[in-house]
């Protein structure tokens, strides 16, 4: 199809299929991002503990987490900044240096678990060294974020989210119940047992995260800075309606690819490890070798190549939206489409915590441990975070023209006191 002159200066152009890929971009890699080898764990022991009835939480959350993640985007393409950048100019630096200690602090452990879990995977299939494999892999990620050209690194992780295709193959090769799934997907159950709420709970912390409003706010800003046609909408307001179309079509593709991972790895270790009395997974490498006895080699391999896979995708978002939220709070020049002499302290960033969180793996501390107080800090921040992204998107001053209303700003709000009562449920769980 031939593109007319005027749609190559749309932000949304076409509906056919390599222009259907170049819309997809920070929605669709936030989305993957978030099934990172921390959140299998938790989907895979909610399948194993609770098997098929925990599943219609993927269906709550998907207008919830694809809400705040629009609004995220909608902040970044708006204002030209990113949300530690619009925290810094219009809140008390209080706040500001709070929300970014956190978020820090939660991401480091994440990052440790996650690289210990990927080295758990390589070594459960080859064999070999795990700390050798966390060096690696935590090398791996920080010199592709450095080195590698800001457009080219996209195209990577884009095709990175191809790994995640392997918990689709899983519940092929696995004997699923399909009435019990769409029974447990349609029709909530629920049960005042404290483990059930717990684990509700570990879903909502790990869909609704911090670190991915921080990642896709900041690549609307490196996008808008490589796309020389598109300029924040509080100057060019008469891009909006292309602008949040392509958002919205990002967003609300990579959230639902997103929990339809998900979904099939409760439905995987549920069919699985729950059908054969196995309820207790601690991390995702366990969930792999816990699916070798009961479904088979190829299930195993398939499921721990998707460990490997996401934790590349999941490591560099975690590590560069530590980085743009440190950055934009101490003024440094930040962002991946620049050069590492032009932003140094920002790639140091980058380079730091990933260092820090793999050597979480050499140190007495249990990252698997490590990474429930990362959901607890993760449920702290949120919070905050998500009001004052609520309360900034309504404000003319910050968002022009382009201030978000109506329905979206009903399910944000609805995401926010829906996180709020579950950072209240993870502190009670906490301190119990």
């Amino acid at each position: 199809m031939e593109v007319s002159q005027a749609d190559q200066h749309s932000p949304v152009v076409g509906p056919t299929k390599p222009r259907l890929l170049q819309v997809l971009g920070p929605g669709l890699i936030t989305g993957a991002s978030d099934d990172d080898p921390s959140g299998i764990a938790t989907y895979s022991q909610a399948g194993a503990q609770l098997g098929f009835s925990i599943t219609w939480t993927m269906l709550f959350t998907y207008p919830l987490m694809s809400a705040i993640q629009e609004i995220s985007a909608r902040i970044g393409r708006t204002t030209g900044h990113g949300i530690a950048g619009n925290i810094r100019r219009h809140y008390p630096n209080w706040l500001l240096q709070a929300v970014v200690v956190l978020l820090f602090t939660a991401n480091i452990i994440n990052i440790g678990a996650d690289l210990g879990a990927m080295a758990d995977a390589l070594a459960l299939i080859i064999g070999g060294p795990h700390l050798l494999y966390v060096v690696f892999f935590g090398t791996l990620c920080v010199v592709l974020q450095i080195f590698l050209q800001y457009t080219r690194y996209v195209s990577v992780l884009k095709w990175l989210t191809l790994s995640l295709f392997a918990y689709f193959g899983t519940v092929m090769v696995v004997e699923v119940p399909w009435g019990q799934v769409a029974r447990g997907l349609f029709i909530p159950s629920l049960t005042w047992d404290v483990q059930f709420w717990s684990t509700v709970v570990a879903i909502f912390g790990t869909t609704i995260s911090p670190y991915l409003f921080f990642w896709q706010a900041s690549q609307e800003v490196e996008d808008q800075h490589a796309n020389p046609r598109r300029e924040p909408l509080v100057k060019a307001p008469e891009q909006a309606t292309g602008a949040i179309e392509r958002i919205r079509l990002d967003t609300y593709v990579g959230m639902g690819f997103s929990n339809l991972v998900a979904l099939a790895i409760i439905i995987t270790t549920a069919a699985t490890l729950h059908a054969n009395g196995v309820t207790t997974v601690e991390s995702s490498s366990q969930a792999a070798e816990a699916l070798r006895p009961v479904a088979g080699g190829l299930a195993f391999a398939v499921f721990a190549l998707g460990v490997i896979g996401t934790g590349l995708l999941a490591v560099p978002v975690l590590a560069g939206s530590a980085a743009y939220a440190l950055g934009e709070a101490r003024k440094w020049p930040v962002g991946l489409g620049r050069r590492p002499m032009e932003a140094k302290a920002f790639y140091a960033t980058i380079a730091l915590a990933t260092i820090l969180g793999a050597g979480l793996n050499f140190s007495s501390i249990n990252p698997i441990k490590a990474l429930y107080w990362s959901a607890v800090i993760n449920g702290i921040v949120a919070v905050p975070v998500m009001a004052v992204m609520m309360l900034m998107t309504a404000r003319a001053k910050i968002m022009g023209e382009v201030v978000v209303s109506g329905a979206l700003r009903l399910i944000g709000w609805a995401a926010t006191l829906a996180m709020a009562a579950a950072a209240a449920a993870m502190l009670f769980t906490a301190l119990r």
